[in-house]
C-alpha cells in the first residue's frame, strides 16, 4: 500500500509564551489549527502546555490532553524532549548552561541533574505510549562535542570511550521505549556527539543496533555542514522516523566559513532560515521521503534570525502542504500494459 506523509505539524516549544494564545494547550493549538497545521508537537518541558509526570501515570489526562487537540482540529505529531534528553550526557564544560534546562533543585549538582533527565525520559516514554503514539524526539547529549577538532590531538581512544559512555547511558532508557512501542528519534545536531551520519553509525554501533534508536531528520544542520543531505536519506531511510522541516542558508565569503567566526545568528556565513528562505533543496526532500515510503509526520521547526515568528507559522502550513506527494498507487504507464506468462516472458527473450 502507498504511503503518504502526513502533515503539515508545527513544533511548538518555538512559539510557547507567557501571553495569548501561545501560554496554554487549547489556545495554542486553535492557533496552529487556524494557519492550517493538523499536527502539533509538545515541548513536554513546558508546564504551560503539558504536565510530563501526569500524562506517563494518568491515561485520563492523556485522553483530555487529546480532546483538546481534536477540538481545535489537531493531533499530536510526537512529544518532545530535546532538553531533558540533552542533559543525558553534559560536558562539564557546558554544566552552567545547561543547569538552565533543569529545575533549580538539582542545579549545581551534574549527578543529580543527569538522574533527573533520565527519568524524564522514561517518563517520556510512558506517556507517549498512553497518548498512542509511536515516535518521540529528543536530543542524545554529548560527551565528546569539546574535542571536535583535533587539536591538540586526541588522545588514542578518547572518541571511543565517549561513545561507549554515551551508549552505556542510553541503552536502558531505550530498553524501556522498547517496552512501551515507542521509537527515540534523535535530532541528529552539531553541539550533540552525534551530529552527521558517521557520528550516529557509531552511536548506534556501540548499541549494538538498537531497534528504538532511530532518527530526527533535520536538513538544515546537514547544509550548514555541506553534508549531502539527500545522499543521507538514501542511505539511512530505514532510520528516519520524523522529520523537522526546518530551512538554512549558508554564505560564506572572505572573513568567514563553517564556523562563522563566533558571529550572532545575524551575521553567521550558516545561519537558520523560515521555511522556504534559505537554501535546503526541500523539493528533493520530499521527492526522496516519499520514494521510501515514509508516513510519518513533516513537522514545522521555526528557527529564524530575520522573520517574525508568526509570519514563519503563516507560512509554513502552506509551504509543508504544497511539498506533501501524495503517493500514487499505480504506475504511469499501466495503461500500456497487460497480462503475461512465462511462455510469453521467455519468447520475448528468444528462449526455447
Amino acid at each position: 500500500m502507498a504511503a503518504t506523509m502526513k502533515g503539515p505539524g508545527i513544533f511548538l516549544a518555538q512559539f510557547a509564551g507567557d501571553d495569548a494564545p501561545f501560554n496554554s494547550l487549547p489556545a495554542i493549538t486553535k492557533w496552529a489549527a487556524d494557519l492550517g497545521y493538523k499536527g502539533v508537537q509538545i515541548p513536554t518541558w513546558d508546564a504551560r502546555l503539558f504536565d510530563l509526570e501526569k500524562a506517563a501515570s494518568s491515561k485520563t489526562y492523556c485522553d483530555e490532553v487529546q480532546g483538546i487537540c481534536a477540538e481545535t482540529g489537531v493531533q499530536i505529531t510526537e512529544l518532545s524532549t530535546h532538553l531533558q534528553g540533552q542533559l543525558v550526557a553534559v560536558h562539564p564544560a557546558y554544566d552552567s548552561q545547561f543547569d538552565g534546562f533543569a529545575p533549580d533543585s538539582v542545579h549545581g549538582n551534574p549527578q543529580a541533574r543527569q538522574k533527573w533527565a533520565v527519568n524524564q525520559m522514561l517518563l517520556a516514554a510512558k506517556a507517549s505510549r498512553n497518548l498512542g503514539l509511536d515516535v518521540s524526539v529528543s536530543f542524545p547529549g554529548a560527551l565528546a562535542f569539546p574535542y571536535l577538532y583535533p587539536w591538540p590531538q586526541r588522545p588514542e581512544g578518547l572518541i571511543d570511550e565517549a561513545f561507549s559512555e554515551l551508549a552505556r547511558r542510553w541503552a536502558p532508557i531505550l530498553d524501556v521505549y522498547e517496552d512501551q512501542g515507542v521509537y527515540v528519534a534523535y535530532e541528529i545536531h552539531p553541539g550533540e556527539d552525534v551530529f552527521d551520519g558517521a557520528t550516529f553509525e557509531m552511536f548506534l554501533d556501540k548499541l549494538n543496533g538498537h531497534k528504538r534508536c532511530t532518527i530526527n531528520y533535520d536538513p538544515s544542520h546537514f547544509l550548514l555542514q555541506h553534508l549531502d543531505y539527500l545522499a543521507f536519506i538514501d542511505i539511512y531511510h530505514e532510520r528516519i522516523t520524523a522529520f523537522h522541516a526546518k530551512d538554512a542558508e549558508f554564505n560564506p565569503d572572505g572573513r568567514q566559513g563553517v564556523y562563522s567566526g563566533y558571529q550572532p545568528w545575524i551575521n553567521r556565513a550558516g545561519r537558520f532560515r523560515s521555511l522556504g528562505d534559505g537554501h535546503v533543496d526541500f523539493a528533493g526532500i520530499f521527492s526522496k521521503l516519499a520514494q521510501y515510503g515514509y508516513d510519518s509526520w513533516a513537522v514545522l521547526e521555526w528557527e529564524c534570525c530575520l522573520k517574525h515568528p508568526e509570519d514563519g507559522a503563516a507560512e509554513g502550513a502552506p509551504f509543508i502542504t504544497d511539498h506533501i506527494i501524495r503517493v500514487t498507487e499505480k504506475a504511469f504507464d499501466d495503461f500500456a500494459g497487460g497480462e503475461t506468462d512465462r511462455g510469453q516472458l521467455r519468447a520475448m527473450m528468444g528462449i526455447d
